[in-house]
């Protein structure tokens, strides 16, 4: 009885957060990460899902091309998608010119070794979206967004947030620097912004140091690294 009062309420909670949450979230996303992408980009969407998001991309950005790897390729998945290990990315080196990120490093053990091997298969740039954690009311705000937003789904949940300067390293140490961040990510609307906004999440657009030269219009963003 209890293990279908527990799939009754995962259902609901699945169905709440698509009505007031999904939608919305999918087309701001959307609408910022298409804004970063170079003209013409070739992109990786690494852990991509059922591929909501990079497929508005698409329509938003047509010039530009985007495949999925996935370690659970869903059979609905509305880009084309390989299966992984989670682990190495099945493309050789400098495959493509931009590998994107949306909420998935938090959810690895050691982000730094995906984001190496993002930046083996990238030619010039990683674009991230993901969450930041100052403090404790932010570790539990957080832990509880993910709970809501992926434990109806399965998806495995490591709650590894990172502070930004714990940010900041990982992009030194994996040799990307920062061409543009922005923490004004308006993903919901009031109330739950005062809740589950307020500076929780960013997007980033990364550039290699050591790039590989493409002849592709440089991005722009809203707010620039110093």
């Amino acid at each position: 009885m209890e293990t279908v009062q527990s799939s009754l309420s995962l259902s609901w909670i699945k169905r709440l957060h698509r009505a007031f949450v999904f939608e919305r979230r999918a087309r701001i996303l959307a609408e910022m990460l298409a804004a970063q992408i170079p003209q013409r980009a070739s992109v990786l969407d690494i852990g991509c899902g059922d591929g909501t998001i990079a497929s508005r991309i698409s329509q938003l950005r047509p010039d530009i091309s985007i495949q999925g790897v996935e370690f659970m390729v869903r059979p609905e998945c509305k880009i084309a998608c390989l299966v992984y290990d989670g682990v190495t990315l099945p493309f050789p080196e400098a495959s493509f010119d931009v590998c994107l990120f949306v909420d998935v490093l938090h959810h690895t053990r050691d982000m730094a070794a995906l984001l190496r091997e993002a930046c083996r298969v990238s030619r010039s740039y990683v674009l991230l979206k993901d969450h930041l954690n100052e403090n404790a009311f932010d570790d539990a705000t957080l832990r509880l967004m993910d709970w809501i937003g992926n434990r109806p789904h399965g998806v495995q949940l490591t709650y590894n947030y990172q502070s930004r300067g714990q940010w900041s390293e990982h992009f030194s140490g994996c040799g990307l620097k920062e061409a543009t961040w922005t923490s004004r990510v308006p993903l919901y609307r009031l109330p739950i912004s005062l809740f589950a906004g307020r500076g929780l999440h960013f997007v980033a657009l990364l550039r290699k140091i050591n790039e590989r030269p493409v002849p592709k219009t440089s991005p722009g963003g809203e707010e620039r690294a110093g």
